[in-house]
């Protein structure tokens, strides 16, 4: 906890010094350290056209041709988009860009600090953990409606506009964050195929240090989330959500579905974790999976590049695994990130109402009247 603290105010100490030139110190103070520093949210840029003739492939290699294609053909069938794509579109007005980066806690990774250190130009950082429920103790839960649409409005997204979200490991918590704008009523969101790292590699800048702008939208999406669970009024909101409760799934429905079987449930984590022989990083957390699901670990859906595999090859990964892709599917995983991943496979292939079980393993394996599997008995 006590570096944890530590690097926040490092890091705190680094924005006020590139930010301090164009601002009082008081201003300052009440901007960056009124709120803790690990619920700043933020955004950025990019939209949509519903075209079903355009495939992914062409969103990949088109590089000459990427200036004209523009928002107004991207098809929210397909739920990834190339970074040369990005490149050539990324000063768009209808482009929003957000750096979702986050990590498992014991990678002791700052996302905030990396994001500081190196961003795609115009993205802002989107704070997982932050823009999440307050109310319970499970790691960032969704918020509530309200929540998500005051912190998103603070961050200038509106529903006129499309999102491209990316992280730092190439497709690891962007599609989380996919999932999030999908749940709350909107489609023109696409994860970033290979994230910053593909970026990096293919020779396109980055900034580092946050601008003024950044700074402000930060700070009123993380004030946003507050004054929502306090009860308080916000500012105006531009962005609406409609509730898609099909695409979330609580411990009651999984727990219905082990006996039902109605939905085939695939696990997101490790086969380690799965089988009950590797230990839970957090405590607390009982070793095993749910009775009837299936493993078919997140890093399966992509590429050595960390790109999302084709067509064809997640087919043949999920077929590989029992899976009969026509019936209905429910994701989980560790805490409802990786389980994103899966759903983003899952919608290549053209089931794009894929639930994910929220709570997923740390809410199920903390329970103690839940049933758990592991490779060698069922408790």
């Amino acid at each position: 906890m006590a570096s944890a603290f530590l690097s926040r105010t490092f890091f705190a100490n680094r924005v006020v010094s590139s930010f301090a030139l164009n601002q009082k110190p008081q201003k300052l103070a009440s901007l960056l350290f009124k709120k803790p520093l690990h619920l700043w949210a933020s955004s950025s840029r990019m939209a949509y056209m519903s075209t079903s003739s355009i495939r992914s492939d062409m969103a990949s290699t088109a590089v000459g041709s990427t200036a004209t294609f523009l928002t107004q053909s991207m098809s929210t069938t397909e739920p990834v988009v190339s970074v040369d794509w990005l490149h050539a579109n990324l000063r768009e007005p209808d482009i929003k860009v957000l750096d979702a980066s986050w990590y498992m806690p014991d990678e002791q990774r700052n996302p905030l600090q990396e994001y500081q250190v190196a961003h795609i130009p115009g993205a802002l950082f989107f704070d997982v953990d932050g823009i999440s429920d307050r109310t319970t103790n499970l790691p960032h839960m969704l918020p509530s409606d309200e929540a998500f649409a005051a912190a998103v409005s603070a961050l200038g997204i509106e529903n006129k506009d499309g999102v491209v979200v990316y992280d730092g490991k190439g497709i690891f918590s962007a599609a989380r964050v996919w999932w999030m704008f999908r749940v709350f009523g909107h489609d023109r969101v696409w994860v970033l195929d290979g994230g910053l790292p593909r970026w990096r590699a293919s020779g396109f800048d980055v900034e580092s240090s946050a601008s003024s702008d950044a700074i402000l939208k930060a700070s009123a999406a993380s004030e946003a989330i507050e004054k929502v669970y306090h009860g308080q009024a916000v500012g105006p909101v531009t962005f609406l959500t409609k509730y898609q409760p099909h695409l979330v799934w609580t411990l009651e429905q999984v727990k219905k579905n082990t006996e039902e079987q109605t939905h085939q449930h695939i696990d997101a984590r490790s086969k380690a974790r799965f089988d009950g022989v590797a230990a839970e990083p957090r405590k607390g957390i009982r070793s095993g999976h749910v009775p009837g699901s299936k493993c078919v670990p997140f890093p399966q859906m992509l590429d050595a590049s960390q790109t999302l595999l084709s067509a064809d090859q997640l087919t043949k990964k999920f077929e590989q695994e029992g899976i009969s892709l026509d019936n209905p599917v429910i994701t989980s995983c560790g805490t409802g990130v990786t389980a994103c991943i899966l759903a983003l496979g899952l919608h290549r292939l053209g089931k794009t109402n894929v639930p994910v079980y929220d709570g997923s393993w740390t809410e199920w394996g903390a329970q103690e009247d839940t049933p758990v599997s592991t490779s060698t008995s069922t408790s």
